[in-house]
């Protein structure tokens, strides 16, 4: 199949808004076929699978039209991720399509167009973001020159000494405390660029499938980057218990 006009169903649960595509190609040749985003209160588990039969039957795509399920692997929410894993896991195995995965920050960096270095910022909650840094090829496409790291904004910024575009709801809920450490090297994305897209998810799912790096159905998870609370209480839990020293109070 010419992997050019291979229609990709992309999902995009990292953040609270949920994101559902149909795109062909890639960043260099690719069309985004249709795409929707909603945001709000109600849980990805409520309305992906809704959103996904709405998105094709209004793009007239039959599933027998569909190539691949592309799913961002995070990070992000981690309750969000999990649930798309497994919807995009459960409509590979039923449809019998590849499964290709995207970071969440690889998709961010995307829509960029920059000379700067660019930085994709989620919140990752307990006032700590995940982050990593990107740069335009001479094509103009993002490529990732870091690994993603959660770390705290302070941190972030003072590892930062070069002109920069911040993209990610990480930039809109710290950009006042990195815009005042690094000043006139920082530039914020515009707002309507900071949620996550599938489209854009979709366009670089392209890119894998033309490379042959799809996912195992079995062994595909999401990037964490750092443990959930479920783990980390689980992990205390079996901790031996620190031994209490004579006289030490």
């Amino acid at each position: 199949m010419d992997q050019k006009k291979t229609l990709i169903l992309s999902l995009e649960t990292a953040t609270p808004c949920s994101s559902v595509a149909l795109t062909t190609g890639t960043r260099r040749n690719g069309e985004v076929v249709a795409t929707l985003s909603l945001t709000g209160k109600v849980s990805h588990s409520r309305r992906l699978l809704s959103a996904i039969d709405w998105l094709m039957h209004e793009s007239g795509v039959h599933w027998e039209d569909i190539g691949g399920i592309a799913v961002s692997l995070g990070p992000g929410s981690f309750t969000g991720l999990r649930i798309g894993m497994a919807t995009a896991k459960g409509l590979a195995a039923g449809a019998g399509k590849v499964l290709l995965g995207v970071s969440t920050l690889d998709s961010l960096a995307a829509k960029c167009v920059t000379d700067r270095l660019i930085c994709s910022i989620l919140d990752a909650r307990k006032k700590e973001v995940y982050a990593a840094f990107y740069r335009c090829n001479n094509e103009g496409l993002a490529e990732c020159v870091s690994t993603p790291v959660v770390l705290t904004p302070v941190k972030l910024a003072a590892a930062i000494n070069e002109p920069v575009l911040l993209i990610g709801d990480g930039a809109r809920v710290y950009g006042d405390v990195l815009q005042a450490m690094l000043q006139e090297k920082a530039m914020i994305a515009p707002a309507g660029l900071h949620e996550p897209s599938a489209a854009s998810l979709g366009m670089l799912a392209g890119e894998l499938l033309e490379k042959g790096l799809v996912l195992d159905l079995a062994e595909g998870v999401p990037i964490y980057v750092r443990s959930s609370d479920a783990e980390l209480n689980l992990l205390k839990a079996l901790a031996p218990p620190q031994k209490k020293i004579p006289g030490g109070g």
